[in-house]
């Protein structure tokens, strides 16, 4: 879920938003241009008040510096007085600082407070592989639960985050799951495929297994590394990971050690293009590693989906990943933190032209039957419910 395209949809339905965020520094971990320095701003996007607190940016991560990233952000958001006073305020996890903040506004302005998951910090503390996080993962799992349990609403954006919650004692109705419609492409690429791949420097003959979006510890891209390097003798093979992280230099020394000549790193794209660089693949891949099960639902995923390029997720089978690709029968899921299963499903898609064409077409009908389904599965329904101050049975 992501907290931009939820502003959008706020907006489009005529409330009038404003979002409390920081500097801008993710996939990075570093605070761009011309953001630097500044302790806070405001700006008007696309009709939404965004207004930006800086807060401590670690470009390496542990428990300990993620523990400075949130209390700074806290310390920071909540000196401020927020006018004209909220009708409504709404924290977003993965940010327990986000939703910490939202709450103690909520409660100094004396309305309604509500709380979307759209990670399971508690979970991605046990499941993530950062250093250190493990032996945190109860006192962030208490602090989740506390938050959620204050809120009088919880949205979530996968059902496998339901059991979690109801077993903390939050109760079923007032949990609602919802999707995000505005993760799809909006537009058509202006370029055409072949364009798009000149331009990229991809040759036609070329297979592309392309990753996007962040290179952290949750991703274990050392994973897509391993298996470029024993598929570097099919010379068809092109693998590329698009974005930034915390892991990326450590990823492309790797890369250097395991002299794979098959690997391109490229960097963040402009929205306008990521969508053309999408359908140019051939395979979209989101790879996770093994611990990784009920902690997230990737945002990326749905506009994989909306591209009609089929996905390869290479994740642990009870993780919801897995169980969001095979619902859409837009893709494959192989085993995770196994490079020869991930080249055995890579070639099983290059060499099955009927599989490839099936999953192809599947993801943009996912998208339009499921994803842009029911009024009660979207934010606003959300919002209206906490505005009424109604639960659902």
């Amino acid at each position: 879920m992501n907290t931009v395209d939820m502003a959008r949809s706020l907006r489009d339905a005529g409330h009038d938003v404003t979002v409390m965020t920081g500097m801008p520094h993710y996939p990075e971990w570093q605070v761009r241009e011309p953001y630097r320095g500044r302790m806070r701003g405001e700006e008007l996007v696309d009709g939404v008040r965004v207004m930006r607190f800086s807060h401590y940016v670690p470009r390496h991560q542990s428990a300990i510096s993620r523990g400075l990233y949130e209390a700074s952000f806290f310390a920071n958001g909540a000196a401020t007085t927020i006018r004209p006073r909220p009708n409504l305020f709404i924290g977003i996890i993965p940010s327990l600082s986000g939703g910490w903040l939202a709450r103690f506004h909520a409660n100094r302005s004396g309305v309604p407070f509500g709380l979307v998951f759209a990670d399971l910090m508690g979970r991605a503390a046990e499941q993530s592989g950062v250093p250190g996080a493990a032996t945190v993962s109860r006192v962030v799992r208490q602090l989740e639960l506390g938050l959620a349990r204050s809120a009088a609403r919880v949205a979530i954006i996968s059902d496998g985050f339901r059991d979690y919650l109801v077993a903390a004692g939050i109760k079923g109705n007032t949990i609602q799951r919802i999707v995000n419609r505005n993760r799809a492409p909006t537009h058509a690429p202006k370029d055409s495929r072949v364009q798009v791949r000149q331009r990229m420097g991809w040759r036609s003959a070329e297979f592309v297994v392309l990753h996007s979006g962040n290179m952290g510890y949750k991703q274990a891209l050392d994973n897509v590394l391993r298996a470029a390097a024993l598929a570097a003798p099919r010379k068809q093979l092109r693998f590329v990971l698009l974005g930034d992280g915390n892991q990326r230099v450590e990823l492309e020394n790797l890369a250097r050690r395991l002299q794979v000549p098959n690997v391109d790193f490229l960097p963040l794209v402009p929205t306008r293009d990521f969508d053309a660089i999408l359908a140019a693949a051939d395979v979209l891949l989101v790879n996770q590693r093994g611990s990784v099960k009920d902690m997230s639902l990737p945002g990326k995923v749905t506009g994989y989906f909306a591209a009609g390029i089929p996905v390869l997720a290479a994740v642990a089978s009870q993780s919801e990943t897995a169980k969001e690709v095979i619902r859409s029968g837009a893709g494959l899921v192989v085993p995770a933190d196994r490079p020869e299963a991930l080249v055995a499903g890579i070639e099983r898609l290059a060499g099955d032209h009927d599989l490839y064409d099936q999953l192809a077409k599947a993801g943009p009908a996912y998208v339009r039957s499921y994803l842009e389904a029911a009024d009660a599965s979207n934010i606003t329904h959300f919002v209206d419910l906490l505005l009424a101050g109604r639960t659902e049975t």
